[in-house]
């Protein structure tokens, strides 16, 4: 199956397909109680808060209508209990009742599948903060040794979506945390990716967001420090001719570039018919994948 077949599919969908081949453990494919003491939280859970208030609404849902689905859970590796395959927040809010027995299905998974199926179901759930998302899709990279190709088929989104989201660890850590407690947007912190000092970025980050810049707004100040770095000397900050403003279409050019390599793309006007282009990539498999979509030919295949 194609990360195009998975866009869009309900959990319930992706959580099947994971599980479906996954072996059961002990009599019977269904349900059993187990003691809620007996089940650790899943050592890859991407999502650290979790919200009083969601877990007390769930927790009244469940005192008032039951648990209608079981959670997921696998043998613990020493053999001890369980731990937590599904249903992170359904545990808690019966861990908050006082619930000392709740339904379970038992699965043996590797836990690679342990974290595909916490990312699965936090990200369509959208549950989750994107720095969060971006971690987990780090883990699955640098833990288990994924490719980005290999990441979007398993939680079922677009290879262009995922090398986005792990653009974001690029950010200084204040940054990504306005981003994680949204007080910036995704968009706001692609824009300001392309800012080299970690701290000229995180001054733009607090300005944008106690001024309530759009994105666009952000767009236009990094720019506007891009340009001066590059021509400080420059009354427009190297943006364009010195006789005029910034050609719109140079910010339309942009977005299209951008959208094309599913990476930032910044084009530099200096005047006098002069300028550059300047694409981003993050790691060596990133600058891969950008040089086969503006060549068209795998990078090993001009190594070779």
């Amino acid at each position: 199956m194609t990360s195009s077949d998975r866009l869009g599919r309900g959990i319930g969908a992706l959580m099947d397909e994971y599980l479906g081949d996954a072996s059961s453990d002990g009599p019977g494919d269904g349900p059993r109680s187990l003691p809620v003491s007996a089940i650790a939280s899943n050592p890859y859970q991407p999502r650290k808060d979790f919200q009083a208030e969601d877990l007390s609404e769930l927790a009244a849902s469940l005192d008032q209508n039951g648990l209608i689905q079981p959670v997921v859970v696998r043998s613990a590796p020493d053999e001890t209990g369980y731990q937590l395959i599904a249903g992170e927040r359904r545990l808690r809010a019966a861990q908050q009742l006082g619930w000392t027995q709740i339904a379970a299905v038992v699965r043996q998974v590797d836990d690679r599948t342990l974290l595909v199926l916490a990312l699965v179901e936090n990200v369509q759930r959208q549950d989750l903060g994107p720095i969060a998302e971006a971690a987990g899709y780090a883990a699955l990279r640098d833990d288990f040794g994924c490719t980005q190709a290999e990441i979007a088929e398993a939680v079922g989104k677009s290879r262009s979506t995922v090398a986005n989201m792990l653009r974001l660890l690029g950010l200084p850590g204040p940054v990504k945390e306005m981003v994680e407690a949204g007080d910036l947007s995704k968009g706001h912190a692609r824009a300001l990716l392309t800012v080299e000092s970690p701290a000229e970025a995180e001054a733009l980050a607090r300005r944008a967001v106690a001024q309530g810049w759009s994105v666009r707004e952000v767009e236009a100040q990094v720019r506007r420090v891009a340009g001066a770095q590059d021509d400080p000397d420059s009354p427009n900050g190297g943006e364009g001719p010195a006789q005029g403003a910034r050609d719109p279409a140079l910010d339309v050019m942009e977005e299209a570039l951008a959208g094309r390599f599913a990476t930032r793309v910044a084009i530099r006007w200096k005047g006098r018919g002069r300028g550059d282009v300047r694409i981003q990539f993050h790691g060596a498999e990133d600058l891969e994948r950008v040089f086969e979509a503006l060549t068209g030919t795998p990078v090993a295949d001009v190594l070779d």
